[in-house]
C-alpha cells in the first residue's frame, strides 16, 4: 500500500516526556554547577521552575538541552558576585573548581527567593556579570574541556552508563541517571496503527546513542523507516567546515534534517508533516526544500495557551493539545 503521508516526529515533548529527564537535568546541572561557591548551600532546590524552563527554551536557538544548560547558567551569573578575573590552568576541572570557589552566590539565592518568575527577569535584562567564563567551558566535548556538558551527562546517563559512554567515572554525580524517568506521551500500539498507512521519520536533537535508548526500551523503533539524530547534524557540519573553512549549525531551525530525511527517502507521499513542540521545528518545517506541514503538539507544555501562540508565530499549521486529538488529525483524509 502506497503510504498516505510521510509524518516525521521531533523525539522530546512529542514522543517521550522528558520534564523528569532532560528538563529536570538541566535545572540540577544549573544548581550543581555553582557547587563549591559561597553561599551554594543556600541556594534553593529547585532553582526554579519547569514552566519557566520552558520558557527559556521557547526563545529559540537552544535545540539541545546542553545549550538551554548553558545559557541558563549564563543568566544566573548575573546575579552572583565575582571577586577576581577569571584564572585559567592546564586542567579543566581544576580551572573549573578554582574559579567557582571565588563565587559568591549568595546574591543569587535571595534573588532566587525573592522574585516570583527569576529566568523571566534575568532574561529582559540586556547584560550580566558573564566575563567570558562560561563560554572557555563550555568548548570541546565531554572528556575535553566542556565541564557544562559534561556535568549534564553525568546526571542524565547517571555513574553507569555515563562510564560506559564515555570510558571514564564521572567527576561529579556518582547516582543513577535521570533518563531513567522517561515515558512515552503517544503509546507504543498508537504508533504502530500510523505506521501501517503513513511512512515514518524522526529528526531529533539528541544523540544518536541516546535517541536509541527509549525508542528500544519502549519498542518503537521498527515503526520509524529512519532517524536523523545531533550526530548526523554535527558530521555534516564538520565536512563543510572542512569544505569551506566555515561554521555553520545545522540543527534546527535549520533544515537539514527535514532535507536529508526527504534525500533519503527519495520519492515521497504528496503529505509530509513535521510534529514538534518547539518554534525551531515549524521554521524548519517551512525552510525545508520538500515543504513540510509544520504539526505544533503542546500536551507536555506547563503553558499549553502560551506555546499553541509561539508555535503558530513560528509557522505551525495545526496545533494540538492532546494525543487523542493529533491522531484525530492523522486518521482523517490528511
Amino acid at each position: 500500500m502506497k503510504p498516505r503521508a510521510l509524518i516525521v516526529f521531533d523525539m522530546d515533548g512529542v514522543l517521550i516526556d522528558v520534564s523528569k529527564s532532560y528538563r529536570e537535568t538541566a535545572r540540577q546541572a544549573a544548581r550543581h554547577f555553582f557547587t563549591g561557591a559561597t553561599g551554594w548551600d543556600e541556594l534553593p532546590d529547585p532553582l526554579f521552575s519547569l514552566a519557566e524552563l520552558a520558557a527559556v527554551k521557547q526563545t529559540g536557538g537552544l535545540n539541545n538541552d546542553w545549550d538551554l544548560t548553558c545559557q541558563v547558567i549564563r543568566l544566573l551569573c548575573r546575579r552572583i558576585r565575582i571577586n577576581q578575573p577569571p584564572v585559567y590552568t592546564g586542567n579543566p576541572w581544576e580551572n573549573y573548581r578554582k574559579n567557582v570557589s571565588t563565587w559568591d552566590v549568595t546574591p543569587l539565592a535571595d534573588f532566587l527567593r525573592s522574585v516570583e518568575q527569576p529566568l523571566t527577569r534575568l532574561l529582559a535584562e540586556k547584560s550580566g556579570a558573564d566575563n567570558g567564563f562560561i563560554a572557555e567551558i563550555y568548548r570541546g566535548d565531554v572528556g575535553s574541556g566542556n565541564i557544562i556538558k559534561q556535568i549534564f551527562q553525568e546526571i542524565y546517563l547517571g555513574e553507569t552508563l555515563f562510564a560506559e559512554t564515555y570510558g571514564f567515572p564521572p567527576s561529579l554525580h556518582k547516582d543513577i541517571g535521570l533518563n531513567i524517568l522517561e515515558k512515552l506521551i503517544i503509546e507504543q500500539q498508537l504508533i504502530g496503527k500510523l505506521a501501517e498507512r503513513n511512512l515514518l521519520a524522526i529528526a531529533t536533537g539528541r544523540p544518536r546513542a541516546e535517541a536509541l535508548y527509549p525508542l528500544n526500551a519502549f519498542g518503537l523503533k521498527a515503526f520509524f523507516t529512519l532517524m536523523i539524530s545531533l550526530d548526523d547534524c554535527l558530521a555534516a557540519e564538520q565536512k563543510r567546515f572542512e569544505r569551506d573553512g566555515k561554521k555553520q549549525s545545522l540543527s534546527k531551525p535549520d533544515p537539514f534534517m527535514l532535507d536529508t530525511i526527504t534525500d533519503k527517502l527519495g520519492q515521497l507521499p504528496a503529505n509530509r508533516y513535521y510534529v514538534g513542540d518547539m518554534p525551531d521545528d515549524m521554521i524548519a518545517a517551512l525552510r525545508a526544500r520538500e515543504k513540510f506541514t509544520g504539526i505544533g503538539f503542546t500536551t507536555s507544555a506547563p503553558d499549553k495557551t502560551g506555546l499553541e501562540e509561539k508555535l503558530r508565530a513560528a509557522g505551525a499549521a495545526q496545533v494540538f493539545g492532546t494525543t487523542a486529538s493529533l491522531l484525530a488529525f492523522f486518521s482523517s483524509e490528511h
